[in-house]
């Protein structure tokens, strides 16, 4: 496969639009529909659990969460936060509650973060947000069974860089015990000349010290017992895919728990979307991952 550093601007940016990649609808279409079907599934959550909504986990504007409560007051009680996608730069946690809707009957609690999205928030901000709130959970929900990170596209970017965390510098160390990393990107040097890079204004330094697949060693002292899967739809682009393969390679090669899973017949919108339905293939995974199959 062709090196990134080789393609032309044009190439690069067709490479980085996901949207222009799905065989069921136009680019503009499936965004659209991504929309509504995230905001119809949160909404459909919210009508189905209790919830608490706008918890703060610090002193920003943007730094709250959702949690997804199970009404069943079971002692072994998993939790998943879920970090939303859209390039770091569109979405919020305000449409990123639809997997609660299998998740929260199964005995799970489900919680959504919001983060500063760009412009607003820089690539450091963002990572340094996602991480404090995990910590924040921690504090508040000490009484779970496990904790379980999910995240989509950026999303999965950002729940890579939680895993890679130098817990040192925090209170508090926590016991990761599965990641679910959806279509994500893992080293960010290759949209530094796209359309992606304008909002988030990335310089190289700010782009490789944020790159997941250049702190494999440090993922490998925080998060050594973490089961990960790392997905990829099957009509993302050549790009995604490989940005999916090659970290699961390098996770692979330092000895982690991981596996791969290619998923047939998704683009890189409805590979996420489907985590409403309680019989889609990755919610099955997701669950047997928590013990709740």
């Amino acid at each position: 496969m062709s090196d990134w550093r080789k393609m032309s601007k044009d190439e690069l940016e067709r490479q980085f639009s996901p949207s222009r990649w799905s065989h069921r609808m136009s680019a503009d279409d499936v965004i659209r529909a991504h929309v509504a079907a995230v905001r119809s599934g949160t909404e459909k959550a919210r009508s189905i659990t209790q919830t608490l909504l706008d918890v703060p986990y610090g002193d920003g504007d943007g730094e709250k969460l959702d949690v997804y409560v199970p009404s069943s007051s079971s002692p072994d009680v998993p939790l998943v936060i879920y970090f939303h996608g859209g390039y770091w730069q569109f979405l919020s946690k305000d449409e990123s509650g639809f997997l609660a809707v299998p998740l929260v009957q199964k005995g799970v609690v489900v919680v959504a973060v919001g983060y500063s999205i760009a412009p607003k928030g820089n690539m450091d901000l963002m990572v340094s947000q996602v991480r404090r709130s995990v910590v924040s959970v921690i504090q508040q929900y000490s009484h779970i069974s496990g904790l379980y990170l999910c995240g989509h596209s950026a999303g999965a970017h950002l729940a890579a860089m939680v895993l890679s965390t130098d817990w040192t510098q925090y209170d508090i160390s926590p016991q990761i015990k599965g990641a679910f990393l959806v279509s994500g990107i893992y080293d960010l040097q290759p949209i530094l000349s796209t359309y992606v890079n304008e909002p988030l204004k990335m310089t190289e330094e700010v782009a490789l010290r944020n790159s997941p697949s250049h702190f494999l060693s440090q993922l490998k002292l925080s998060s050594a017992s973490c089961d990960i899967i790392v997905a990829v739809a099957q009509n993302d682009s050549p790009e995604f895919r490989k940005q999916s393969e090659e970290y699961f390679k390098a996770l692979e090669s330092a000895g982690l728990k991981v596996s791969f899973e290619d998923v047939p017949n998704t683009d890189h919108f409805n590979i996420i979307e489907q985590l409403v339905d309680e019989n889609y293939y990755l919610t099955k995974l997701l669950l047997k991952m928590m013990g709740k199959s």
